[in-house]
């Protein structure tokens, strides 16, 4: 999956608008217009696509915790991690943070999308990289969580 597809369907699933779009980024200090912010939305086949590169995404991710959870106030002598390079096992622990989901939300989401995935599955796919229980998340897993979060988003509206 691109960075492209994940804003995109991100964005449908929690049914973002422009203005809410250009404005999560501009949190993270990237200044884009309404047009710039759609050329990320294009397909890879239409006039005008534009590639969303791995920093945008990243900036988008932590604007996205801001805009939905507010700024956090940083505490003396805890260093911010950088998680660079993203991946999507970071990609969705940060949609997590943002959409303050539990363990057993993200179980629903996925059940949603038909994708049955038990607790040890799902806190393997958080821990940190060289844990012994760590576990990767493929491009299928975070698409099965994009999917389930927009069917279980709109079926309730």
């Amino acid at each position: 999956m691109t960075y492209n597809d994940i804003l995109r369907r991100f964005r449908y699933a929690v049914d973002l608008s422009d203005d809410a779009m250009v404005e999560i980024f501009a949190k993270a200090g990237e200044k884009l217009t309404t047009e710039q912010m759609l050329q990320l939305l294009k397909r890879e086949d239409e006039p005008g696509y534009q590639e969303c590169s791995e920093e945008q995404m990243t900036a988008f991710l932590n604007a996205l915790i801001i805009y939905t959870r507010g700024e956090q106030k940083s505490q003396p002598g805890k260093a911010v991690a950088d998680e660079r390079p993203l991946n999507n096992n970071v990609i969705l622990k940060k949609l997590r943070i943002a959409l303050e989901m539990r363990e057993q939300d993200m179980l629903e989401v996925f059940a949603c999308a038909g994708f049955r995935l038990s607790k040890g599955e799902l806190s393997a796919l958080f821990r940190k990289k060289g844990h012994k229980n760590y576990k990767p998340c493929g491009d299928q897993l975070l698409r099965n969580f994009l999917k389930g979060l927009t069917l279980h988003n709109r079926s309730s509206t």
